[in-house]
């Protein structure tokens, strides 16, 4: 049995939580919350007794051999070292960190300590993309060399910790952007990054104005605070040729929301988001491929279970993980080069 503690008890735990308590290879031995109230209501649900109100407390039960890190962004380098080097696997949300500095030191401290860390990038893990990257791997597109993808939130500010730069590093780029650049640049075969141009906009601010249409709000969601873009937007260039186009928002004087993420290739085209779908060409005719599967969209929760079973296996038998350390470094590389280029007006080299 892999003993597992969850770090941090918001929205984003139960989707970690849930899974743990379903795989017959799992004992879920301990939670984490700096909220006495949650974290006692989590330890009832889920008939967990080991409770604490610090990370640093939970790390000292040597019966854990797993963590989930499930807390803001600003805390998740932070937490991840210190789970490594107390002997824990580590699966912690995305992004890896707020700076390139701080993944790298993760990355450091997994070199050293020898356990696995596996980076919470759950669009890889959906059945959809699992079924795409097969065609792509064998060949069945050729070459991907672009690639598009939006995710645009006409109104859709979470507020609290999301809209405040310390906590979060950063807006929709850091919190939608980092799935988009990642499913697509882990489908274009994870080319390496050589040059970013980016764009942020602070224009609209939360829009708590608006009072007829509703949206996700934070626990902690307060109003008057927002201190993060509304829009960023992002052209990223590979070592390869290929190129990829991203903008994501989290207000925008939009019609209504949009998200997609589309790639191309020499010989077809496919779509993961907001269905799956394929494009190819034979006997002077284009084709639009329909796949015959259960969900031709992203399932969010199948994907987290999909995530969390992959973890698990490779705590057990020891395999490498389809997101490893090294992938989120070079995302934290590309997120990063956005916000600077977007601050200096001039294109990044990597």
């Amino acid at each position: 049995m892999l003993k597992v503690g969850v770090i941090g008890g918001g929205s984003i735990s139960a989707f970690h939580i849930k899974p743990y308590v379903e795989n017959v290879g799992v004992e879920l031995v301990a939670l984490c919350d700096k909220n006495a109230e949650r974290l006692a209501i989590a330890g009832e649900l889920y008939g967990v007794s080991g409770l604490y109100s610090n990370y640093e407390d939970l790390l000292e039960n040597p019966e854990i051999d797993a963590v989930s890190i499930c807390t803001w962004n600003n805390t998740h380098a932070e937490i991840a070292i210190a789970s490594l080097e107390a002997g824990k696997h580590v699966l912690v949300e995305k992004p890896l960190s707020m700076t390139v500095e701080q993944a790298l030191a993760v990355e450091e401290a997994v070199k050293r300590t020898g356990k696995i860390l596996q980076v919470g990038f759950v669009r890889r893990h959906g059945d959809n993309t699992k079924i795409l990257k097969q065609f792509i791997d064998s060949g069945d597109f050729g070459e991907m060399y672009y690639a598009k993808a939006s995710c645009i939130r006409r109104l859709g500010n979470p507020g609290g910790w999301f809209s405040d730069q310390s906590k979060s590093g950063g807006g929709p780029l850091i919190d939608l952007g980092v799935h988009m650049i990642d499913i697509c640049w882990y489908l274009m075969g994870k080319p390496r990054p050589v040059s970013v141009s980016g764009n942020t906009y602070s224009k609209l601010g939360n829009r708590s104005n608006i009072k007829n249409l509703s949206f996700y709000q934070a626990a902690d969601y307060d109003a008057a605070l927002n201190n993060v873009e509304d829009l960023a937007n992002a052209l990223i260039r590979f070592d390869n040729g290929a190129s990829l186009f991203v903008d994501v928002s989290f207000t925008l004087h939009a019609k209504e929301d949009e998200l997609y993420a589309k790639l191309f290739g020499e010989k077809g085209g496919a779509e993961i988001e907001p269905q799956l779908a394929m494009v190819t060409e034979k006997n002077n005719t284009i084709l639009n491929i329909t796949p015959q599967i259960d969900n031709l969209s992203f399932d969010f929760e199948k994907a987290f279970t999909n995530e969390i079973n992959h973890f698990v296996d490779c705590c057990i038998e020891g395999k490498e993980t389809i997101a490893p350390v090294a992938d989120g470094v070079q995302i934290m590389k590309m997120l990063n080069a956005v916000y600077e280029s977007a601050k200096t007006g001039k294109e990044v080299y990597l």
